[in-house]
């Protein structure tokens, strides 16, 4: 019989949610095992100095976001006095470079670990010590770093060496960790070892105090009372109807939810009854489809105008036995290259890219919450969980997310062939387009719309990690090293 089902981007993390779920501990124990083990085993996308959302649907029919994303920063500062520090720094994509700031003033308030801590003591059961035990271990004992991994650690190499702390992480003796290589993090399993009273240290005690010190004498705008007055928000999902299920996802102040629900409509309205997956028709569809709220985005979600989404990112979906969904999206953008003393936990940069702050840098007033891309979303059939899925990749969320809930519920595909099959993606001048598609049908695509043809599937297309309650069925985006796990009991 069927414990439960896991997707998550690592197996390790994977490992440690279904442990949970052996143990004897519900969806939420095992999300929240995932979040602490990312922050450890994934640390190129996600921190418990980032933020993130968690929706959950449990099998009594509670559903809700916990809303841990992070804060804009300040308070009692007087930021007129201040020059943030920033530090612009060109990460080189395959395709393209993308400048991004990191630094102290790239810093905002922090909230996965307030936020795994409030769910576990929401909806979980099971010992705090027992759902951070892998995490725990997994940072004193060292992660083997795979292919992708090193990839990634290698783009962001400017950021992890900031500062001598993330040197010792990511450099030790000079040189930068690769492939198969072992990743320690002392600080953060001494640090997780001693939970919960490490929290109340990172929100309010000295570690909060050091933190706010580094930051007024290096520029940063974080300080000890963003940090004590950081709350979790809980908020009602965005419920969205589409061709007989029901779409739960994140709501506003995040515009990623509210842009999934109109690609989905759009989608729905311009859907043909013998459209074949790959055809010409489908994938004009597709990009027509993401023109439209590519236009449109600016009224759909007027909270995100100037404000930041997360890039490096990643997500656990989650199901268990007895019907509770857990579908949680974290992340810590790249990484501001600042290690909170004596933590191992480096802070984010949610502050730190400027196309995404068109009426400028820091201009959102202390203590806001920070609009989000990410889109953790459960997908409802008759009142039974059918898919539980999100994704990471900044804009490339809401396509993502599109193709993959199309695939499986239009396109009739299995969870694993639809988080498989290639995507595309409009970057607003240009289709950039993975390979896997019918020739004719890239070559009508181009008619109508630039085509940037990859030769091979990449980070940049999203990570969607998911799985199918109703088929028993898990997977992991490829695409960001997935790892999916149907658990036995």
């Amino acid at each position: 019989m069927a414990g439960g089902l896991v997707a998550t981007g690592h197996v390790r993390v994977s490992d440690a949610a279904a442990r949970m779920l052996r143990e004897g501990g519900n969806a939420y124990d095992a999300a929240v095992a995932a979040g602490f083990a990312a922050a450890v085993a994934e640390p190129m996308y996600t921190s418990l100095g980032g933020g993130g959302f968690l929706l959950a649907r449990t099998a009594a029919g509670r559903e809700v976001v916990f809303d841990f994303f992070a804060d804009s920063p300040g308070r009692g500062l007087d930021e007129q006095m201040l020059e943030p520090h920033f530090v612009p720094m060109t990460v080189h994509f395959p395709a393209s470079d993308q400048v991004f700031n990191i630094g102290l003033g790239s810093v905002a308030v922090p909230g996965t670990l307030r936020g795994l801590l409030h769910v576990h003591a929401e909806l979980g059961r099971m010992p705090l010590g027992r759902v951070v035990a892998p995490a725990t271990a997994m940072a004193r004992d060292g992660v083997v770093l795979t292919a992708h991994q090193a990839y990634v650690i290698r783009l962001l190499d400017p950021i992890n060496t900031l500062c001598q702390a993330g040197r010792s992480l990511y450099a030790p003796g000079g040189r930068t960790l690769g492939e198969g290589e072992i990743l320690y993090n002392p600080d953060l399993a001494d640090f997780l070892g001693s939970l919960p009273d490490s929290a109340r240290d990172f929100y309010e005690g000295p570690v909060s105090q050091a933190i706010a010190r580094d930051m007024l004498e290096g520029r940063g705008l974080l300080t000890g009372a963003d940090l004590r007055g950081y709350r979790v928000i809980e908020r009602d999902p965005l419920v969205v109807d589409y061709r007989g299920h029901r779409l739960l996802t994140n709501p506003p102040p995040s515009a990623g939810g509210s842009l999934v629900a109109m690609a989905l409509s759009l989608w729905d309205a311009g859907r043909a009854p013998d459209r074949a997956w790959g055809s010409p028709a489908h994938l004009c569809q597709l990009v027509a489809v993401m023109e439209q709220v590519d236009r449109s985005r600016e009224d759909a979600a007027a909270a995100f105008r100037n404000r930041r989404a997360s890039g490096g990112t990643t997500h656990v979906s989650v199901s268990d036995e007895e019907g509770n969904a857990a579908s949680m999206t974290v992340s810590n953008g790249e990484g501001s290259g600042y290690v909170a003393p004596g933590t191992g936990i480096m802070l984010n940069n949610m502050l730190g890219e400027d196309d995404l702050h068109p009426e400028g840098f820091h201009a959102s007033p202390p203590g806001g919450r920070v609009a989000s891309m990410m889109s953790p979303s459960v997908v409802l059939r008759d009142g039974k969980l059918r898919l539980i899925l999100g994704s990471g990749g900044s804009k490339r969320i809401r396509t993502a997310l599109l193709q993959v809930v199309t695939a499986a519920l239009d396109f009739e595909m299995g969870v694993r062939d639809a988080v498989e099959a290639s995507r595309l993606h409009w970057d607003g001048e240009c289709v950039q387009v993975e390979p896997g598609f019918p020739p004719a049908s890239l070559e009508v695509l181009g008619d109508g719309w630039p085509v940037n043809a990859w030769e091979e599937r990449n980070l940049y297309f999203g990570g969607v990690h998911a799985v199918d309650p109703a088929n028993g069925a898990a997977a992991g985006d490829p695409r960001r090293d997935g790892s999916g796990l149907v658990v036995s009991r």
